[in-house]
C-alpha cells in the first residue's frame, strides 16, 4: 500500500495550533460512500526545520520582502516568523503520534539535528535543494534513521553521489521523483521517471513528491508504481503563505486519499479470470443458445434453428455440438432459451 505523506512544510504559518489542525484533517476517516467502505488515511505528516544561520547569505536575509505573503519586512524576518523551535516540533510530533500518524522531518542544516535530543522522527527527508549538500547527508545518515531523497533539482550524477554518501552508513533510502517548479506544469512532470527509477534503482523504494495543482498526477504516479506519495497540504488555499495556493485543502486531501486507496484496491492480480462478483451480471446479460423459430416436440435441432439471447444460464455457442442433432421432448416457442431438460438424452 502506498505510503502517503501530507507535507505541512511551512504551511503552519508559524503556529503549532494550525499544524495540529492539519493533523486533525488528515487523520479523519476516509470512506467510499458508494460502496460503504472505510479506507486507510494518510500515513504521515511532514514538517521542515531550518537553521536560519545556515540558510541564506547575509544580503539575501536582509533584503526587503514586501509581498502579500510576507510575515516580515525582510526575508530574514519572514523566515524567522515561520520557523518553529525544537520544542514546538516535539509538540507537533507527539500530537501526530496521538493521532496514529508517522512523523517525517525535512532537515535543512546539520544544526537542525538538535531536535533529535527530544524525539526521533520515523523518517528524515532531504529537500531537493540539499541533495548535493553532502556534509548534511552524511550527518543525517549517521543517525541511521530512514532517509527520503527528493530529486527535484538533480540529475543522475547528483542522485548517485547522494546515494553513495548515505550508503556509507545505511541503505534504508527512498527516492522521490520530483520537479522543483511551483506549481509544476503538467508537461514538465515526466512521470515516466518513476518507472526509470524503479528499473535502475531496484534496491530502493521509489515514490513521487508532487507540486502540481490538483490530485490527478499523484494518483497517476501510484498507478505507475510509486510506493510513496508526498503532497503539500493546507487548511485553506487562500491562506497567507507562498505554498498555500499550490497545496491540497480539506476537500482535496479527502478526494486524493479516497481515490488513491480505491485505486490500490483495483490493482488485483497479474492474470485474467472471472471475478466472483460478476456471476450475477454474467448470468443475466451473457447470451445462451435460444430458438430462432417455434419448434415442435420431436424436432431434431439443427444450426438453422438457433441463435443467441440473454440470459446466460444456458448453453454457450461453444457448446452447440452438445445439442445439435438432439430431439426436443416438448414444444418450444420462438426466442426461448434451450435448457438441458428440454432435450432427450
Amino acid at each position: 500500500m502506498t505510503y502517503i505523506i501530507g507535507e505541512i512544510g511551512q504551511n503552519h504559518n508559524g503556529s503549532v495550533d494550525i499544524a495540529k489542525l492539519m493533523i486533525d484533517v488528515v487523520s479523519r476517516p476516509v470512506h467510499d460512500k458508494l460502496f460503504g467502505k472505510k479506507l486507510k488515511v494518510m500515513d504521515a505528516i511532514k514538517l521542515t526545520k531550518r537553521d536560519l544561520n545556515k540558510e541564506l547569505s547575509a544580503s539575501q536575509m536582509s533584503r526587503p520582502y514586501n509581498t502579500s505573503h510576507s510575515f516580515g519586512t525582510t526575508y530574514g524576518e519572514h523566515r524567522s516568523f515561520l520557523e518553529l523551535d525544537d520544542q514546538q516540533h516535539f509538540e507537533i510530533y507527539k500530537y501526530a503520534k496521538l493521532k496514529g500518524l508517522d512523523f517525517v522531518e525535512t532537515l535543512c542544516a546539520v544544526g537542525c539535528l538538535s531536535l533529535l535530543k527530544l524525539f526521533t522522527p520515523d523518517k528524515l527527508k532531504v529537500a531537493s535543494r540539499d541533495l548535493t549538500n553532502l556534509p548534511l547527508l552524511s550527518a543525517m545518515a549517521e543517525t541511521k534513521i530512514p532517509i527520503i531523497l527528493s530529486t527535484g533539482m538533480a540529475g543522475e550524477k547528483e542522485l548517485n553521489n547522494a546515494l553513495d554518501t548515505i550508503g556509507r552508513y545505511h541503505s534504508n533510502i527512498s527516492i522521490l521523483h520530483c520537479v522543483s517548479e511551483y506549481p509544476t506544469k503538467y508537461e514538465n512532470v515526466n512521470l515516466k521517471t518513476i518507472t526509470y527509477l524503479k528499473k535502475n534503482y531496484p534496491r530502493f523504494v521509489v515514490g513521487y513528491s508532487d507540486h502540481t495543482v490538483g490530485i490527478a498526477t499523484p494518483i497517476a504516479a501510484v498507478a505507475m508504481g510509486a510506493e510513496i506519495i508526498e503532497k503539500h497540504i493546507t487548511l485553506d488555499r487562500q491562506m497567507k503563505g507562498t505554498d498555500q495556493a499550490g497545496s491540497l485543502a480539506i476537500d482535496g486531501i479527502y478526494r486524493m486519499m479516497r481515490d488513491i486507496r480505491n485505486l490500490e484496491l483495483s490493482f488485483g492480480e497479474e492474470k485474467i479470470f472471472i471475478e466472483d462478483s460478476v456471476k450475477s451480471a454474467r448470468e443475466k446479460l451473457e447470451r445462451s443458445i435460444a430458438t430462432l423459430k417455434p419448434l415442435q416436440k420431436g424436432h431434431i435441432l439443427s444450426e438453422n434453428d438457433i441463435h443467441l439471447l440473454s440470459p446466460g444460464d444456458g448453453y454457450k455457442w461453444t457448446d452447440k455440438d452438445l445439442i445439435l442433432g438432439k430431439k426436443l421432448i416438448q414444444n418450444l416457442p420462438k426466442d426461448e432459451i434451450i435448457y438441458p431438460n428440454t432435450l432427450k438424452d
